[in-house]
Order: structure tokens, then sequence, then C-alpha cells
């Protein structure tokens, strides 16, 4: 039987913490928190749960994910965020792939919650993701703050059943504040890439991507919030484009 690690990253997470690292502790050897010098009680709940912390200055989604990795003693490691927990049947196919392992990596759904709603169509599922791998086999990458991992290219990844259930917005007042920083987060990364913005990224993009999410995946099946979360898909296109042409601008 392998054994497990499970790595999160915290900051300030009190209302999250308890619910994910209860839906872990009957399959985790071990669990690894990287926390971002939280000022809440994260450090305590987590500590109650038998977590080993670290504690990071934040450095970056990407490189807080990879330290929680590195940090981690066993090579097996299920990477969760703090706002996300197993439902019961992604439980038991984790214990029973604990016993039968093969493979470097599986992905695995994750089912939203919005608003106290689960988006079950539109971009937001089946949201597939690496989260269980062989930490020899890959790592974080991507664009802070969006990071996935990214595998080495002979890994072979299979699928788990269930899914990784996703507390992601309580209200759309928080979905809004978040695009707001990730946006700016987004644009600043590019723009150290020497990226640029186009009339088609800014004007078009944002209609295609709305277009894309409610008619072609179907998020009008999830109502009210379905649409909700399009619209403000489109805007957080608009915003990072917008807010990368002001940067360009500004160092012109």
């Amino acid at each position: 039987m392998i054994k497990l690690s499970i790595a999160i990253i915290t900051f300030n997470e009190e209302r999250n913490i308890a619910r994910c690292l209860e839906s872990v502790k009957e399959i985790a050897d071990e669990i690894v928190i990287v926390d971002s010098i939280s000022t809440d009680q994260t450090i305590e709940l987590a500590k109650g749960y038998g977590a080993t912390i670290y504690r990071q200055k934040f450095l970056g989604h990407i490189e807080q994910k990879n330290l929680a990795l590195q940090k981690c003693s066993n090579d097996i490691v299920l990477s969760l965020d703090a706002d996300e927990a197993l439902d019961d049947e992604l439980r038991e196919s984790i214990k029973f792939i604990k016993q039968n392992w093969k493979g470097d990596a599986y992905k695995i759904n994750r089912l939203n919650n919005y608003a106290g709603q689960w988006i079950r169509h539109g971009s937001w599922y089946p949201d597939k993701k690496i989260r269980l791998l062989d930490k020899r086999k890959g790592r974080w990458k991507g664009i802070n703050p969006h990071d996935r991992i990214e595998l080495n290219p002979a890994a072979h990844i299979h699928s788990l059943g269930g899914n990784i259930l996703h507390f992601s917005f309580g209200s759309i007042h928080e979905h809004i504040e978040q695009i707001n920083k990730f946006t700016t987060i987004q644009a600043e990364a590019m723009f150290k890439e020497g990226r640029k913005t186009s009339w088609f990224d800014l004007n078009v993009k944002p209609g295609l991507y709305f277009f894309r999410d409610i008619f072609i995946r179907s998020g009008w099946r999830d109502g009210y919030y379905g649409w909700v979360i399009a619209k403000q898909s489109a805007n957080s296109t608009y915003l990072k484009y917008a807010k990368l042409k002001a940067l360009c601008a500004s160092a012109s």
C-alpha cells in the first residue's frame, strides 16, 4: 500500500480548512500545509488534524504549491485548495488506489458550488484537474494565479471516480472581488512575459467565451447563476486584457 501526503496552501482559511481536512483524514498518511502567515484560526484548526505547518510569506500560487509538494515526505501527493473537499465516492476511489496504484497521476472531476448552488454545466463542469500524482513526475506550472500540474512527457494519466467539491464563491460579490484581484495578477504576469493585447483580445474574445459557456457548453441549464458565471467569465477575460493594455501603455 502506498503512503499518501495531502498538500494544501492556506491564508486565512478558518471558514474552510476544517471541512477540507475532515474529508481527507481517513486517507491521509501526512497532511502538509504551507501557510502565508494567516492571522485567523487557520493554523490552530489545522493542527487539530495533525497537520505539519510551514509558514511562508506568499510567493505566488504556483510557488507556494510547489513548496508544499517539496515538503511532503511521501512521493504520492493529493494537492487540494483549502476551499475544496472530497465527496464520498472520491474518498472511496482513493482508498482503492492506495492499494492498487498504477501510472503516474490521476485526473479528478471538480464540482463547483456557487452561492449555494452546485454548477453542473458551462465551463465549470466537468472541471477535470490533475490533483493526485507522483511528485517525481510533475510540478505546478502556469501563469499566476491560474496554476496547473504539468507532468513529464512520458507520464501515464488515469481518471478517478467521484468529485472534488469546490466551495468557490458564497456570493456574486465575492466572485467580482476575486476577478478584480486575479485579473490584476494575470495582467502583471503576462506583462513580465512581454505579452501584448490585441483588438481581438479586447473586443471579440469575451463575447466568444460567453457564447461558448452559455450555448455550446449549456451553461443556461444552471439557471440564473449559470448566466452570472458566463457573464463574469467574459468580464474576467476583458479585464485581464484591458489591464495588460494599460500596463503596456504606461511602460511606453
